[in-house]
């Protein structure tokens, strides 16, 4: 085998080897925090998740591989066109050898609104007050179903738009909707497209529920959310419980800022503390520690490990004393939960 052929048969296991997202993410970490920092600045939420995963995961980059996907970089944008001509395939090439196909795929639409860019996808990329004024007539069904659809953050920004009657209703039809007949949703999606020029039929029949609601309640403004839930509470007592216990479970606390940590430590009791960390992850665990003396940490990880088995319900039971404390000082103002879409002043 020639140095050629030998070089050809190394270039396709590296291809093989390395997944896309994998490439866009050496390629930003070869690139220095400002550049990869810009870069991201142009990148939807989910894109820029998913390589962030990819980049916290990445260990024993070998230079060959650097070399690889720069050097496939590099010979993707070498052949593309100079500026002001075919820009669309300039960006289609530059951003799919970044990204690879699937992860490109949703970016490119958002830049270049067309051929692969459904009705309900377009909103995703429009100002939360421009889609809410888009539904604001709408059935309260048919809001529902588009609240739905888009992402929590977003969706529950939109709802800060409509009225407060509306909002309830939409929340509730959100609340009780599990799933969409594909023909219906395929009727709203086109609908839509008549007004953005989209092209593709959804996919997407199920949607909805009460997680989904509590996701969007937990992106409201707190006096938002404050009101909503005591709406709901009127209503439907159960549902309200539901949503709250789904709004924020114990692995959240990792979103609590330190002082809040703290404060929290000082009303749960060392006892409860031992058996909640039992079954919680990692990171709330380091959370924990690193907001404690070093003296009680040490002593926390003794009885941690001192600790038996402990039966899944006694662990839940622990956790949810503490998700009750924690609730407890929300409401009081004394800490601030993650997740909220306002900060505590």
């Amino acid at each position: 085998m020639s140095d050629e052929q030998r070089q050809e048969s190394d270039q396709k296991q590296l291809r093989r080897k390395i997944p896309r997202v994998e490439q866009a993410a050496i390629l930003l970490m070869s690139l220095g925090e400002s550049d990869a920092a810009e870069i991201l600045k142009h990148m939807g939420p989910k894109e820029v998740q998913r390589v962030g995963v990819a980049m916290a995961q990445m260990k024993g980059v070998t230079k060959e591989e650097v070399s690889f996907v720069m050097n496939e970089f590099v010979d993707a944008v070498g052949g593309q066109t100079g500026l002001g001509v075919g820009n669309d395939e300039y960006i289609r090439a530059m951003l799919t050898q970044a990204l690879g196909d699937d992860k490109a795929a949703s970016l490119i639409d958002r830049i270049l609104i067309g051929g692969n860019t459904t009705g309900l996808d377009t909103l995703k990329w429009m100002e939360p007050r421009a889609v809410g004024d888009i539904i604001r007539y709408e059935h309260p069904q048919i809001q529902a179903i588009v609240i739905s659809y888009l992402d929590p953050d977003q969706a529950a920004e939109i709802l800060g738009t409509l009225d407060e009657k509306v909002r309830l209703d939409v929340m509730m039809r959100v609340a009780s909707l599990e799933s969409i007949q594909p023909q219906a949703l395929q009727e709203l999606n086109d609908i839509l497209e008549k007004q953005f020029s989209g092209g593709s039929a959804a996919q997407t029949s199920r949607i909805g529920g009460v997680k989904r609601a509590a996701d969007i309640m937990n992106f409201m403004d707190r006096s938002i959310e404050g009101g909503l839930m005591d709406s709901i509470k009127d209503m439907d007592p159960d549902l309200a419980s539901t949503i709250e216990d789904l709004m924020f479970v114990f692995d959240n606390l990792v979103d609590i800022d330190d002082r809040g940590i703290q404060a929290l430590l000082r009303e749960v009791s060392s006892e409860v503390l031992v058996v909640a960390l039992k079954g919680s992850d990692e990171a709330v665990k380091e959370k924990i520690f690193r907001n404690m003396s070093k003296r009680a940490a040490e002593l926390l990880q003794d009885d941690l490990e001192a600790k038996g088995p402990v039966r899944v319900s006694e662990v839940e039971a622990a956790q949810k004393d503490i998700i009750t404390i924690a609730r407890r000082m929300a409401e009081a103002g004394e800490i601030t939960l993650g997740g909220s879409g306002e900060e505590m002043m």
